[in-house]
Order: C-alpha cells, then sequence, then structure tokens
C-alpha cells in the first residue's frame, strides 16, 4: 500500500511534463458547450481550458481517463478569473485528472456538493487531484438544507492548496467518504488548504472537515491530512471529526478555532507536529482523544482556553460494549512529547456519567510539558485513572498537582523561539514537550497563490461616517447609500420614519442629545439576510406605530437567512411601545442566529410585550437564536412581558452556547402582564453558560432556568429581590442536586429579608 502511496504521489510530479507530449491536445473552451465536446474525446495528457469569465449555473462533469504519465487536466485560463457562479458544481470521475484555479462565488452547489470526487456511486475518481481553487461563501440560501462543499470518493486523490472559507449552511465543509469498498484504504491526502472562517453555526451539523462515518468508523481511511491551516472555523465543538481508522494528521495550525481535533470514531489515528494558537479566545479547544491505539505526540498548544469536550486535552470516558455510533473505550494511547502552554483546562476521563462508565486503560501519558501562567496545571479527573500510565511529565510552578504520580513541579523559564513557540530556557528540560524542529505551518503557505484570503465578517463603525438631518426621508435615503461599516451620524431633531427600514449591511445609527426616533410601520428595523445594527445614544418612541398588536421594534426578516447578524443598543431609551398589547422590542426569526446580542447602559419603560424573544426553535433539534446574549447596567421597568426568553432545545452536546449575561441592571415590575405566558421575569431553557449578577429585582415573577444537557455553567449571585421569589432552576435529565451555584442573593419577601 505504501508504494501505491509513493507512485500517487510521482505522477503529480511528471503531470508538468504533459506539454511535450506531441500526441496532447489542448482546448480553449468559451462556454458550456464547447466544453462538453472537447470532454466528449478527451485523451491521455489533454488540457481543456476555461476561458476568464463568469460562468454561470455550469455542472461540470469532468470524465476522463489519464495515466501516471499523462494526467489530463482542465484548468482556468487565469487561475482566479473563472469564476463559477449560480447553481455550478464539479464532479470529476475516471483516473489521473487535475483541476485548477477555479474560484466558486456567488451562488450555491445543486447537488450535495460543490466539488464531488464521482460522477455516481460507482464512477469515482482515482489518482486525481484538485488544486489551486476556491470556494467562497457558496451557500444555499436553505441555512439547514445540508450538503458538503467537498467530499473524497475513490481512492489515491490529493486536495492541496485550495481555500474554503464562509461556509455559514449545515454540513461538513469537507468530507471524506468512506461508504464502499471502493473508497475504503483510500490514502488521499488533503495538504497545504487553507480552511477560513466557518462561524458559529448555532447547532450541530458545522465540523470543518470529517474523515468517514460512524457507519464505517471501523475501517480504515489511511488518509493524510498535513500543513493545512484551520483561521477561526468555529462551526461547532469537532474541528476535524475523525471517523475511521489510520488516518494521519499533522504539521496543521488551528488559529483561534472554537472546537477540537477529534477522533471520534476509529482506531489507530496518529495526531502529530500539530499547533493549536488559542490566544485566549473563548472555547478554543485542542485534542479529544476516543477509541483505541490513538498516537498524539509532538503537538503544541497555547492560550487554549475550551473546557469539556473542548478542552484543550480531553481523554474521554467510553460506554461499555458500545454501539458504533457511541463512544468506544480509549484503549492503548499514547500521548507523548506534547507542550500544553496556558491551556485552562486538560480532562481525563471526561464525559463520565450512567452510560459512559468505561475509563481509559492500557494508556500513556508521557514527557509532557505543562506551564500555565496561574501555576496550575488545570487538570480535571472525573472517574478512575489506573488504566493510564503518568511517567515523567513536568509542570511548571504548580502549588498543587493534581495527579502525584508521574508529574513534577518545577521551575519553567519559556523563551520564544525562532519558530514562534515557547520552549524552556533549561537545557535540562529541552526533551520535555514538542521539539524545537518543529515548524508551523504559515497561512501564507496555505491556499491558492494568487487568493489574498479577505476578511468576511465587518466590524461596527469601520467604514465611512455620514451626517443625516431629521428631514422627511433623509435617514432611509443615507441608509441605502451606506457601505457595509458606515456610521449613520444623526444631528438633533425628531425622525419619524414611515417606512420599515431594512438592515442588509452593518451598520451603525449614532445620535446626540435631543435626537429622538418614531416610526409609523409595525416595525422600525428588519434586520434582512447579512445585515447587523448598532444603535446608541437614541431616543425611541412607539407613540406614532400603529395600533395593532404585536407590533415589533426590531425584527428578523421573516425569509430564510444564513448570515450570523450582530445587535448591539447602548445609551438607547426605549419608551411607550403600549399602543396596543403584545408590543415587543426585538423578535427573532425562526432560525435566525445571533453572533451576540448586546444591550448596554440602557432604559426600557411602558412596553405591553417582551424585550428580547429568543426562543423559536420548535423541532428541539438544538438549533437556537442566539450565542451570546448580554444585558449590563440597563434600567428596565412597567414591562409587561418577559424580559428575555432563550430557548435551545434538543439533548445534543455539539454546540458551546447559549450564552446569557445579566450584570447590574434595574429590574422593576417586569413580566407581570396577563400575556405573558411563561409567568417569568426571565426563560432560559438549555442554555449553556449563564451569569445573573448584581442585579436588583423588584415586583417581579420568578426566574426560570432549565438545564438540559452539556453540564451547563449557570451563576446567579449577589443579586437583590424584592418582592418575588427565589429563581426555580430544574435539572431536565441529569440526576443529582440542581449544578447551580447560587451566592450572595438577598430576597425580601413580606418585608422579611433572608439570604
Amino acid at each position: 500500500m505504501q508504494n501505491k502511496w509513493l507512485v500517487s504521489v510521482v505522477w503529480v510530479a511528471v503531470a508538468t511534463l504533459i506539454s511535450v507530449n506531441v500526441a496532447a491536445k489542448e482546448y480553449l473552451v468559451q462556454d458550456q458547450t464547447q466544453f462538453a465536446d472537447a470532454v466528449s474525446s478527451l485523451q491521455p495528457g489533454d488540457i481543456v481550458t476555461l476561458a476568464d469569465g463568469i460562468w454561470s449555473d455550469f455542472e461540470i462533469d469532468f470524465v476522463a481517463k489519464g495515466t501516471v504519465e499523462a494526467p489530463i487536466t482542465l484548468q482556468a485560463q487565469t487561475p482566479g478569473k473563472v469564476l463559477l457562479t449560480g447553481q455550478s458544481n464539479l464532479q470529476l470521475a475516471g483516473e489521473y485528472l487535475i483541476v485548477s484555479g477555479l474560484y466558486f462565488t456567488r451562488g450555491y452547489s445543486p447537488s450535495n456538493a460543490v466539488i464531488e470526487f464521482r460522477h455516481s456511486k460507482t464512477h469515482l475518481a482515482n489518482y486525481s487531484r484538485v488544486t489551486n481553487t476556491v470556494i467562497e461563501s457558496y451557500n444555499n440560501s436553505e441555512k439547514f438544507s445540508g450538503g458538503n462543499w467537498v467530499a473524497l470518493y475513490g481512492q489515491y486523490n490529493r486536495f492541496d492548496h485550495n481555500a474554503l472559507l464562509g461556509k455559514r449552511t449545515s454540513g461538513v465543509t469537507m468530507a471524506v467518504r468512506l461508504n464502499s469498498k471502493e473508497s475504503q484504504a483510500n490514502y488521499h491526502r488533503i495538504d497545504h488548504n487553507y480552511f477560513g472562517e466557518r462561524p458559529i453555526l448555532g447547532s450541530n451539523g458545522g465540523e470543518t472537515l470529517r474523515v468517514g462515518t460512524s457507519h464505517y468508523s471501523l475501517s480504515n481511511s489511511f488518509t493524510m491530512i498535513e500543513n493545512n491551516y484551520f483561521d477561526r472555523c468555529n462551526g461547532e465543538v469537532e474541528i476535524i471529526s475523525n471517523k475511521s481508522g489510520a488516518n494521519t494528521i499533522q504539521n496543521n495550525v488551528f488559529f483561534e478555532s472554537r472546537g477540537t481535533l477529534t477522533l471520534r470514531h476509529g482506531n489507530g489515528n496518529i495526531v502529530q507536529n500539530n499547533v493549536f494558537f488559542g490566544n485566549g479566545v473563548e472555547h478554543t479547544g485542542g485534542i479529544r482523544v476516543i477509541n483505541g491505539d490513538q498516537t498524539i505526540r509532538n503537538n503544541y498548544l497555547e492560550g487554549v482556553t475550551g473546557y469539556r469536550f473542548g478542552s484543550g486535552m480531553t481523554i474521554m470516558n467510553g460506554v461499555p460494549n458500545s454501539k458504533i455510533n457511541r463512544y468506544h473505550q480509549v484503549d492503548n494511547a499514547k500521548i507523548t512529547h506534547n507542550s500544553f502552554i496556558n491551556l485552562d483546562h486538560i480532562h481525563f476521563a471526561a464525559g463520565s456519567d450512567a452510560e459512559r462508565t468505561a475509563a481509559p486503560i492500557n494508556s500513556l501519558f508521557s514527557r509532557n510539558l505543562i506551564a500555565h501562567n496561574n501555576n496550575t496545571d488545570g487538570i480535571s479527573v472525573f472517574d478512575d485513572l489506573s488504566g493510564i500510565t503518568f511517567k515523567d511529565n513536568v509542570v511548571h510552578g504548580a502549588d498543587e498537582l493534581t495527579i502525584d504520580n508521574g508529574f513534577a513541579s518545577k521551575t519553567i523559564d519559556l523563551v520564544r523561539a525562532e519558530n514562534g513557540l515557547l520552549y524552556p530556557q533549561d537545557p535540562a528540560l529541552a526533551s520535555y514537550g514538542a521539539s524545537t524542529q518543529l515548524q508551523p505551518t504559515t497561512k501564507q503557505d496555505t491556499g491558492p497563490s494568487w487568493y489574498t484570503k479577505p476578511e468576511l465578517s465587518v466590524a461596527f463603525s469601520s467604514g465611512k461616517t455620514h451626517t443625516v438631518s431629521s428631514t422627511p426621508k433623509a435617514l432611509y435615503k443615507a441608509l441605502t447609500a451606506a457601505q457595509s461599516g458606515d456610521v449613520l451620524q444623526l444631528t438633533q431633531g425628531h425622525y419619524t420614519v414611515s417606512r420599515p427600514l431594512a438592515i442588509d449591511k452593518v451598520i451603525t445609527i449614532k445620535g446626540t442629545k435631543g435626537v429622538t426616533v418614531s416610526f409609523e410601520r409595525k416595525s422600525l428595523f428588519v434586520l434582512e439576510d447579512g445585515g447587523s445594527l448598532a444603535l446608541s445614544h437614541l431616543t425611541i418612541s412607539g407613540v406614532d406605530a400603529p395600533d395593532s398588536a404585536g407590533n415589533t421594534m426590531i425584527r428578523n426578516t421573516r425569509q430564510p437567512t444564513i448570515h450570523t447578524y450582530r445587535l448591539s443598543m447602548d445609551h438607547v431609551v426605549v419608551k411607550d411601545l403600549d399602543i396596543n398589547h403584545s408590543f415587543h422590542v426585538f423578535d427573532s426569526g425562526y432560525r435566525a442566529f445571533a453572533d451576540e446580542i448586546t444591550i448596554t447602559n440602557s432604559q426600557f419603560s411602558n412596553i405591553t410585550g417582551d424585550i428580547l424573544r429568543l426562543n423559536k426553535e420548535q423541532d428541539d433539534l438544538g438549533i437556537y437564536n442566539a450565542e451570546y446574549v448580554t444585558l449590563a447596567g440597563n434600567e428596565f421597568s412597567h414591562i409587561q412581558g418577559t424580559l428575555m426568553n432563550v430557548y435551545r432545545g434538543g439533548t445534543d452536546e455539539s454546540t458551546f452556547g447559549p450564552h446569557v449575561f445579566v450584570h447590574n441592571n434595574s429590574i422593576t415590575n417586569v413580566g407581570m402582564g396577563k400575556r405573558n405566558k411563561s409567568k417569568a421575569v426571565l426563560t432560559l431553557h438549555g442554555v449553556q453558560v449563564t451569569k445573573i449578577e448584581g442585579n436588583r429585582f423588584v415586583d417581579s415573577p420568578v426566574i426560570v432556568i432549565n438545564h438540559t444537557v452539556g453540564e451547563p455553567k449557570t451563576l446567579v449571585a449577589d443579586n437583590q429581590f424584592s418582592g418575588m421569589s427565589a429563581p426555580v432552576i430544574q435539572e431536565l435529565y441529569a440526576t443529582g442536586p440542581v449544578t447551580a451555584t447560587l451566592v450572595n442573593n438577598t430576597f425580601t419577601l413580606n418585608s422579611t429579608s433572608t439570604k
């Protein structure tokens, strides 16, 4: 098998010789008809060149059979200037094919993949290569329609020097498929690719790279994944989801990516020479170990903050006699010579519960270096560790070691080497942790040389500032003319808005003292797909809204959306949303997803509806409406509806959110209206991280928090509750006591103060 792998590499090198093959033909094609004619008669060594320009709705069937000495090539006339738009895709099948220089953008695939190494279930690609190609923001308008961007079938194929970024829909960015014997033991090579920004999906199904599935996980894939750069791949908890055996994952860099390289299924995999730069970003993770015969060596992890299944190093508990799709016991794992620098968490026997009772066995954890600025080892133990041999590991300055045997606490001075990594200055410690010979793959090393790797997200207030007067339609016209990132600065005066303002770009609207806004339609702002909105120093009134039930100051479009959005309100006064009942401040759309909603230093009064409605999940699949929700330093009074209703259903454990932070707010007479069906001032269901601190609640109904899955973290601290009951916190699935922490809260009921 190894000889075959070498042969598959050799033929790539000789591809440059095809121009000297006198029998080969070159076809420059201008349209799809010419392409079909050319492909119908291709012979070894032939080259098909797509003319520069826009090729819309082009389903490329590249089916041919080259040879190791004379591959058949499909290429762009100029790399990056052949744009595949609309409903375009590529299917290649046969042998010894090369595809190069294509650019998929402004559209989506009509099939299950953008690039697929097969033409049918039985007609696959072998010994073929896709290189120098980009798929950028090529998304179906139905966010949860599924579908991969790249699907690798067959054997001995290579995918290299490509860029994949901006996948916003469910489905794996790139998948290696093992669903037939012809695609197993495939010896694919995936190298030097740029896996760019993948926004938080808000659901399971957001992996960046998956090798195999649980159904075929006992099969060996022999896939090589090396020298790739994973840049902010945040789709879900698994960045790489390894679900097959005998794969090698090496020399990759994970930059500020939330989640882990997960050995989810399959045995005998090697993870080596990888570098993880968390830079303190929340939920950045490292390596998660499950199954048998896994080797994890010479990896470097720094500034990684994740915990539980997303921690820097996670060794899982398994399920006895596990079904193929659950958790097989860790057996014979060898974890050696890794550097764990400023890792907040290292978890052993993670996931231990009534089902996952099989602790790791026959395993070795040796010659690893652990160093944290807080002089801690960061280790947590959740079950019996007698099945792991801990041998000759060093920890910097730990005041107390979590595991006594096999760990030594030493003072370790670290210096940053030319390769950008930290190593012990003391030569006596040089053999601990990752090798000084490790050379991290750089961003510049990956993707096509012609591609600039753009930033996909636009920051608020990053563009031009436009001064807007209060004359009729001035705000509407300024918004229409603005570009993403721009600021609309409103001059003093009253603005009466006669039509809903559609926000389809990243926009900041700022006021000054004396700026007031009213609106004459059911909504003031509608967040369209691609829109984000920041409001500051404004007074917004509902007095001119139509006299009808269910008005909403801000809402998402009712059309399907694929882009995440941000909503920010700072120093905003919202009042008199009471022209009729159920007048809400913000109402999320079904399947709409916010990266963050932040309301600070603002005042809300006389409102008949809710402040934030983030409870539109209807099917309990864990597809929630917001990742981060923050209320800080606000005043809420006389709100008939609830302050916030956040819902994350289902039992899936593949996401980190939602996160809800409620800090230092004054909340008086909120949630007492007869149409508040929740009968709660605040309802949080399935929220993973909750912090309710330093608030003053007066004459409001109870706080309701429902814990579901994922070991949620809930803190309710330093609050004053007057004229209301203590929070109701329930464990809906876990057995045992409630895991929430309630400290230093003061309750005043019937003039009796208790703590």
